[in-house]
C-alpha cells in the first residue's frame, strides 16, 4: 500500500497542475464562451478536492495498479486514456442529455481533455514507478 502512495500523489499533482493550466489559461475562453452562464463566479474548492482525490483513485485502480511495473507503458497509457475518456464522457454526455444549454463543442473538447490529462498524469506516475519500483527480475 505504501508503495502506491507516491504514484497516487503524482496522479493528484498531475491532474491539478494540468487542470490549472487548461482551465485557467489554455481553454479558459472556450469554457467561458460556451458555459460561462452556468459557471460559478468562484470555484468551490471542497468539491474540486473531492474530485481530484476520487479521480486519482480511479486512475490508480483501473489504469496504473493493474499495469504497474510488469506492464508496458503502452498498455498502461491505453488504460488511462480509456478511463479518462469514459469518465469525462459520462459527465459531458449526461450534461448534453439533461441541460438545455450545454454545447456539443464544449463536450467534445472536454472529453478529449479528460483523455489527455488522464494519460499524461498516469504517464508521470508510471515513469516514477518504473524508475523507483522496477518489476522483479524473472527467474
Amino acid at each position: 500500500m505504501r508503495k502506491l502512495l507516491i504514484p497516487y500523489l503524482i496522479l493528484i499533482a498531475g491532474m491539478v497542475l494540468l487542470d490549472v493550466l487548461w482551465l485557467g489559461f489554455i481553454a479558459k475562453s472556450i469554457y467561458a464562451d460556451g458555459i460561462g452562464h452556468l459557471m460559478a463566479a468562484e470555484p468551490r474548492f471542497g468539491p474540486a478536492i473531492a474530485f481530484y482525490l476520487l479521480y486519482a483513485v480511479g486512475l490508480m485502480f483501473f489504469a496504473l495498479a493493474p499495469n504497474g511495473p510488469r506492464r508496458t507503458m503502452r498498455t498502461t497509457l491505453t488504460a488511462a486514456a480509456l478511463f479518462g475518456t469514459v469518465a469525462y464522457a459520462t459527465y459531458d454526455l449526461t450534461n448534453l442529455a439533461t441541460l438545455r444549454d450545454w454545447p456539443l463543442g464544449v463536450a467534445l473538447i472536454d472529453i478529449a481533455w479528460g483523455c489527455a490529462a488522464s494519460t499524461l498524469s498516469v504517464m508521470a506516475a508510471k515513469l516514477w514507478m518504473d524508475r523507483f519500483e522496477p518489476a522483479p527480475a524473472s527467474a
